[in-house]
C-alpha cells in the first residue's frame, strides 16, 4: 500500500475505505459522555519521538468498545494537526478526542487571531492542558511539534493537564511494549526517516499483544514546513 498524504483541509469527499480522521467520523456513533460500557475507545498505542529539526507522532487505527474485546473500527485516524506545526496523538474515548481537536485548533486559531502569530509550542502545550484541566474530558494525548524556540519538542498530557516534556514518549494502552522499543532504538542523532521507522516499529510492537492497538499506522512527520501525514498497513513500508 503506497502511504496517502493529507493536509488539514479534509472538507471534501474521500474514497471508501480511505483513513478518515476521527474528528470527521459522526458523533452519533459514540457516547460522548464517557460513562457508557458502549462508548467507542482508541485504547492505542500513541508515540511521539523528536530528532534534529523534526518530530513524529505515531498511532495504530483501531477503535474498540468493551476494553478491547471488540473492535468497532479498523481506520481511525488518531494523529491530527492541531497547528501549523504541530500535531496531536491521541487516545481515549473517542467523543472525548474529538471534542479535544475541535477545542485546541479553536484555542490556538484564537491565539494567532489576537498575538498575529500562532502560538509557540510551550504556549500550546498550555493550551491543551487548559482544555484537559477545564473540561472531564477521558483523553491522554502525545504533542509534538517544531517551533523557533525550541525545535522539535514532545509533551505528555494527562487527564489533569500536567505537561511534561521529553525526546521521546509513548502513550495509550500499549505503551509499555512501545517504550520497550523505544529504549533500544532510540538516538537523538536519528535521521527523520529513522525517527519515523522507529516510531512505527514501536507501535507495531505494542499491537502484537496489545487487543486494543493494531489495524495498521499513521504517521505525522511535522517540521518547520508543516505537518505530512502518512497511512500504513505495516512498519515494514515507512520509509
Amino acid at each position: 500500500m503506497n502511504p496517502a498524504h493529507h493536509t488539514e483541509d479534509r472538507t471534501t469527499e474521500q474514497p471508501r475505505g480511505s483513513r478518515r480522521p476521527l474528528h470527521e467520523r459522526d458523533p452519533g456513533l459514540v457516547d460522548d459522555s464517557g460513562s457508557g460500557t458502549d462508548a467507542a475507545e482508541t485504547g492505542t498505542t500513541v508515540v511521539g519521538v523528536t530528532t534534529g529539526d523534526t518530530a513524529v507522532l505515531a498511532a495504530d487505527q483501531r477503535a474498540s468498545v468493551g476494553g478491547g474485546r471488540l473492535v468497532a473500527n479498523k481506520n481511525t485516524r488518531k494523529v491530527e494537526q492541531v497547528h501549523p506545526t504541530a500535531a496531536a496523538a491521541l487516545s481515549g474515548t473517542v467523543g472525548h478526542l474529538q471534542q479535544f481537536v475541535r477545542v485546541l485548533r479553536s484555542e490556538s486559531r484564537l491565539y494567532a487571531d489576537r498575538r498575529g502569530d500562532p502560538p509557540s509550542l510551550t504556549a500550546l502545550s498550555t493550551l491543551a492542558g487548559g482544555v484537559l484541566r477545564s473540561s472531564p474530558l477521558a483523553v491522554s494525548p502525545l504533542l509534538g511539534g517544531v517551533d523557533d524556540e525550541r525545535g522539535p519538542a514532545v509533551f505528555t498530557l494527562d487527564g489533569g493537564g500536567g505537561v511534561l516534556t521529553d525526546d521521546y514518549a509513548a502513550g495509550g494502552s500499549g505503551m509499555q511494549l512501545a517504550y520497550g522499543v523505544l529504549e533500544q532504538d532510540y538516538e537523538p542523532d536519528l535521521s527523520p526517516s529513522e525517527a519515523r521507522r522507529v516510531a512505527a516499529r514501536a507501535v507495531e510492537s505494542a499491537s502484537e499483544r496489545d487487543t486494543a492497538s493494531g489495524n495498521g499506522l499513521t504517521v505525522a512527520t511535522v517540521t518547520r514546513d508543516g505537518v505530512e501525514t502518512d497511512d500504513y498497513d505495516a512498519a515494514s513500508e515507512v520509509a
